[in-house]
């Protein structure tokens, strides 16, 4: 119940935050001109977005079902494809993208999935793209540093330092092991402190999965083969996701600048707002893309082109997402009655 109310209370933050977001982009433009440039805009480059999005979750649930096969558990690619889409949503409507995962291993631990193993999996799925982030937007630095102003440096700078905290911190959880019977010592003095009852039984269950969790993690680390496939995965994944952002200009009817200068631009700004703590960087993302498409777009198109571009790479699928993840609950709470 605690855990409904807190999704419940971030999805009203979460929606409180795309209304004032839409409110600020079109408080100056006037309703019906933006109507008629979306109307104008070519369809099919719309639907090439739309399906890149796909694509995204696609190679995301590609990348789960790969480490929990290394890891012997029995899973598909549409359950997997399941996750991803539960993922993206509750990353979508938590802060950090906090509530992603969690859900995730909780959904995948109904499917009889060992919490040890989804863990890890997601673990090394979240690293990957950690490194996709950082890695694709330095590269992209030497290109684009021409349109970064002194905002842009500054969220740059936060959100490379937050990914970058976030990317040792994930390498430190999957492979210390000092580091991860801590964080169970941690929990037991937790555990006690409140007074809960069992704590023997609830010590025992804990250790026995962290010793599981790091029989995995070895396995792991000496299958470089298997890393090597998820970041070459997780890097064409990125560059997808990254491309929408192109296929909206073209949508919108311009070709003056090409796809890796569109797609560079997108990844410096995917690593400025994609650390910052609120919901689906609502709002933070909308600001930042007017900032450095500043030069791309005329002024008159770029509320339009926001809209448009985040309503591919972040709306809809936060709407399909949602669905999927409604539907999937009510099935299992029918198994369970």
């Amino acid at each position: 119940m605690r855990d409904n109310k807190k999704i419940i209370l971030n999805s009203i933050i979460f929606i409180l935050l795309i209304i004032l977001t839409f409110y600020i982009l079109l408080k100056d433009q006037s309703p019906m001109d933006i109507v008629e440039i979306i109307k104008s805009a070519k369809i099919g480059y719309v639907f090439i977005g739309a399906f890149c999005m796909l694509i995204y979750i696609s190679l995301e649930a590609v990348n789960i079902g790969r480490t929990l096969k290394k890891l012997n558990e029995k899973s598909n690619f549409l359950k997997n494809f399941k996750y991803a889409l539960i993922g993206f949503f509750f990353s979508a409507v938590t802060p950090a993208a906090s509530g992603g995962q969690p859900m995730q291993i909780y959904y995948m631990h109904k499917d009889g999935i060992s919490v040890s193993n989804s863990t890890l999996a997601l673990l090394l799925n979240l690293t990957s793209m950690q490194i996709c982030t950082l890695g694709i937007a330095f590269v992209s630095l030497f290109f684009n540093y021409q349109n970064l102003n002194g905002l842009l440096i500054a969220l740059l700078v936060i959100g490379v330092t937050l990914n970058a905290s976030a990317l040792a911190l994930l390498i430190i959880g999957i492979f210390s092991k000092k580091l991860s019977k801590w964080l169970v010592n941690f929990a037991i003095k937790i555990l006690t402190f409140f007074k809960f009852k069992n704590l023997d039984k609830k010590k025992e269950k804990l250790e026995a999965e962290l010793q599981k969790y790091h029989e995995g993690a070895v396995y792991i680390k000496n299958n470089k083969l298997l890393i090597v496939k998820i970041l070459i995965t997780t890097i064409i994944q990125f560059l997808i996701y990254y491309s929408v952002t192109y296929w909206t200009y073209r949508a919108l009817g311009f070709s003056e600048y090409g796809l890796f200068k569109i797609i560079s631009m997108q990844s410096i700004l995917f690593a400025t707002v994609s650390g910052i703590p609120s919901p689906g960087s609502v709002g933070v993302t909308e600001g930042a893309f007017t900032e450095i498409f500043r030069n791309v777009y005329p002024s008159e198109v770029m509320s339009t082109a926001v809209l448009l571009s985040r309503g591919i790479n972040f709306y809809l699928f936060v709407l399909i997402s949602g669905i999927a993840t409604i539907i999937n609950h009510a099935r299992s709470s029918k198994k369970i009655n």
